[in-house]
């Protein structure tokens, strides 16, 4: 990458660098050879950004000052060039062969609907990459630009004032000049003749428009013959030139011109659908409120280092992710999560670059640098999305090599072959050839599906889902089966107390300070979601706690008030010796109902000689009765008491997940034939949230090992495994498509997901099946439409049934603008569509 300063940038990838230590080894290697400006160690990404004198070192020396340190570099460095103008296949296919032949490329990828080449370098400097290219006729954008020019991305509206456009307009002015001047009865005088050849005003406004119109056109023809690639830039050229050289001006310079403008409406309608990854990257600000000597300086936000104080002001968007220092507001995620309303945060929690401070002024500690926030690695995941090609990519891959060869095969037959062997009017078949060369790009048809995945995984992303690639919105769409995990999935996986009971003429503070006093010794999660509860309800438990003590698999024990106080399960007290069937309830005098829908009357427990108490409307029977009922709720159950006395009941649950129910039912309404969950949790409380949820079965009590087996079981008809990302990566890397929740923030689960849930609302997840139904929808209809309008101009061609104007306009202009336009559709599919 050149800089204004003459300097240019080399990127490395260094996994070994994995420390500050090993960082300050690599950086003082490099910063040792001569004309190395600056080196910046990005120990987290494992990559080394070198800005170095061109004229004094190169990357291949700084390469080897790394490997001098004893680290390896993988595959070089890695550049990226903004190629606007290659926006098809063909176009790809030239700049591919340009880099071909340059020294030191490992590798390549181009992305057309992007825009985009990426190099893997491995020698080959920035300014050997951009002369390939532009050596193929290709223009490299200027990398000093905005970041979105940077990645190939231009607005629209500037298509129809480029050096192109204006030259296409003058054609297009001379040709309908001429058009009027050849068919109407106004005056055609001749210019002068030479030879058998008569050229009139007319014929020479035709061959202005050509030579206007047609410019672009025979230049990329040049450089598909120098590159010995067979595509639509070679036919047209061929086309001009040939028709040229027979008298055909008219139709020479109707090829030009509207060939000229199809390549204009074409790159217009490829802009568009480049529109929303401009709009991703544009989420977060260019500066930044940086707190420096205790004074306030506005920086560029690549100039924010991790540790390093943001101010952030209401309305503002916040610049970097961070963590709250100071400050509380309502901040709007929507732009990284989706989530429609905002959400308040406070000193310790994260935010993300991009969002919206709506109210409050926040005092952000800077986490990450600016291309390493989660912003920067959704835009860069997006645009790498599209090197994973779908099945229908592949078809068509593999259809439009046949399909070129051999329809131009047809048209060489139909010009040589009736005039040849029945004498048959030259001029007439040569132009129903030149129609056929026309008819022979398969642009639109190769077209129709990369854009569709653009237009729908740039969608997504706007609405909080991250699709790692098309061939992974494409199976979404497609899949019968879809495995969803419990804990942190179809609940909060967070604890919380749902029914607290008091026993025995205790209330329920009583019950709480107690719990209280020895669960705050505890680190168990139940002992946290208690000690939680009773601060909020009835504050701390200030009393000594004295010969704290933990029963492994049953609880704890402590010293309170010098009395021994026990919290844990059922089977502690059991041991005990208590009688869990017979317990006195804490009452105002009425009967004690159970809450549960199923049971109408009051409580029934057995007495202390065994038999039935219904006299008594305090008495509450543990074991047989209230535990098992709030078990089948999916409550864990923790009893409070002495050595002589229960002094109440504490029930524990993971909250189910609002939307659980609505987005397991909505899955059912778009096709998904059965939901399962997999949960390591016990048979009762998976038994409990299936039910609540509405899951079509269930699998407890499984092992990481057992969800794997239990995935592979569906993947016949093609299943999607949702997790957290980290605690199922084993069953999501086993499943069709893996799918994390909640993965804004988390590095891991957006690096190994196939599909991120940036936020933690799973109705994220039927807006996905629909996204991909859709998008699969739109491809097919793309595909078929163009291979249908195609085969009908293919076989009228031959049989003067088709024009050459007719060619262009239905078979290339206008089939490029209705894929291109039936892939926009896509943007418009939202989390609310029903």
């Amino acid at each position: 990458m050149s800089d204004t300063d003459g300097t240019e940038t080399v990127r490395l990838s260094v996994p070994d660098m994995d420390c500050p230590s090993c960082a300050g080894k690599v950086t003082g290697s490099v910063e040792s050879v001569e004309g190395v400006a600056d080196a910046d160690a990005q120990v987290t990404a494992g990559r080394l950004v070198v800005d170095y004198d061109p004229d004094r070192t190169d990357s291949a020396a700084i390469r080897e000052a790394v490997e001098n340190a004893g680290y390896a570099v993988e595959n070089g460095g890695e550049e990226t060039l903004s190629v606007p103008s290659m926006d098809c296949p063909s176009c790809a296919g030239k700049v591919e062969n340009a880099l071909d032949g340059v020294d030191g490329v490992a590798g390549y990828e181009t992305r057309p609907a992007t825009g985009t080449v990426v190099v893997e370098s491995a020698g080959a400097s920035r300014s050997d990459l951009v002369a390939a290219v532009e050596g193929a006729g290709y223009e490299v954008t200027d990398p000093a630009g905005d970041d979105a020019s940077a990645a190939g991305v231009g607005s629209p509206d500037s298509v129809w004032t480029s050096p192109r456009a204006l030259k296409t307009w003058a054609g297009a002015a001379l040709l309908v000049a001429a058009l009027v001047l050849h068919f109407s009865s106004l005056a055609n005088p001749k210019l002068f003749t030479v030879g058998s050849v008569t050229l009139t005003v007319a014929d020479a406004a035709f061959l202005l428009a050509t030579a206007s119109g047609g410019q672009a056109v025979l230049r990329n023809g040049y450089y598909s013959a120098k590159n010995a690639s067979l595509d639509i830039d070679l036919l047209m050229s061929a086309g001009i030139v040939g028709a040229l050289a027979v008298g055909l001006y008219l139709e020479a310079a109707t090829l030009a011109v509207l060939f000229s403008v199809a390549e204009l409406l074409e790159r217009y309608s490829m802009d568009r659908a480049r529109d929303s990854l401009r709009e991703l990257m544009e989420l977060s600000p260019d500066t930044a409120t940086v707190v420096r000597d205790g004074e306030e300086e506005t920086v560029p936000v690549e100039a924010v280092r991790p540790g390093e104080t943001v101010v952030v002001r209401p309305g503002e968007k916040v610049p970097v992710d961070g963590v709250v220092r100071e400050g509380a507001s309502a901040v709007d995620q929507s732009p990284i999560t989706g989530e429609s309303v905002p959400v308040e945060k406070n000193e310790g929690d994260e935010v993300f670059a991009g969002t919206v401070n709506e109210e409050g002024y926040l005092e952000v500690e800077a986490t990450a640098e600016a291309d390493e926030t989660t912003i920067s690695r959704i835009v860069e995941l997006v645009g790498d999305a599209e090197q994973s090609r779908t099945q229908h990519e592949q078809f068509v891959d593999r259809f439009a090599s046949y399909y070129t060869p051999a329809v131009v095969g047809m048209a060489v037959l139909t010009v040589a072959v009736p005039p040849l062997l029945w004498s048959a009017p030259f001029e007439t078949w040569f132009v129903r050839g030149l129609t056929l060369l026309v008819v022979a790009c398969p642009c639109a048809f190769v077209i129709s599906t990369p854009v569709s995945v653009v237009s729908g995984i740039t969608s997504a992303a706007r609405n909080g889902v991250l699709v790692k690639g098309g061939n992974h919105l494409e199976a979404m769409g497609e899949l019968d089966n879809v495995a969803v995990d419990k804990t942190g999935t179809l609940t909060k996986g967070e604890l919380a107390v749902t029914d607290v009971v008091p026993l025995n003429g205790n209330d329920e503070a009583d019950v709480l300070r107690c719990a209280h006093g020895l669960e705050r010794r505890s680190e168990h999660p139940i002992a946290e979601a208690v000690v939680d509860y009773a601060t909020e309800t009835v504050g701390r438990d200030e009393r000594p706690v004295e010969n704290f003590e933990n029963l492994p698999g049953k609880g704890v024990k402590a010293d309170v008030d010098g009395v021994t106080h026990y919290v844990g399960k059922p089977g502690l007290f059991a041991d005990l010796g208590f009688d869990l069937g017979h317990t006195h309830l804490t009452t105002d005098g009425g009967a004690v109902v159970s809450d549960d829908p199923a049971d109408d009357g009051p409580v029934v427990a057995a007495d202390e000689a065994g038999g039935i108490c219904e006299d008594r409307d305090d008495c509450l029977d543990l074991l047989g009765d209230a535990v098992p009922r709030l078990q089948r709720e999916g409550k864990t159950i923790v009893l409070v008491g002495t050595e002589e006395e229960l002094e109440g009941v504490i029930a524990v649950a993971d909250e189910v997940r609002p939307g659980a129910s609505e987005a397991v039912a909505r899955l059912h309404d778009l096709g998904i034939e059965r939901v399962v969950m997999l949960t390591g949790d016990n048979e009762g409380t998976a038994r409990a949230i299936a039910e609540r949820v509405g899951v079509d079965e269930y699998r407890a009590e499984l092992l990481p090992e057992e969800k794997v087996e239990a995935v592979e079981e569906l993947a016949d008809d093609g299943v999607a495994m949702v997790g957290d990302g980290v605690n199922d990566a084993p069953a999501m890397a086993a499943a069709t498509v893996g799918v994390a929740m909640g993965a804004a923030g988390t590095d891991t689960a957006i690096e190994t997901a196939d599909v991120a849930l940036l936020g933690d609302d799973l109705r994220k997840l039927p807006y996905l099946r629909d996204l991909a139904r859709k998008a699969n929808r739109v491809i097919r209809q793309n595909v078929w439409s163009s291979l249908a309008v195609k085969a009908v101009l293919a076989a009228g061609a031959p049989l003067g049934l088709v024009s050459v104007a007719a060619a262009i306009v239905v078979g290339d202009m206008g089939m490029s603008l209705t894929v291109t336009g039936n892939a926009m559709r896509l943007a418009g599919v939202s989390p609310d569509d029903k």
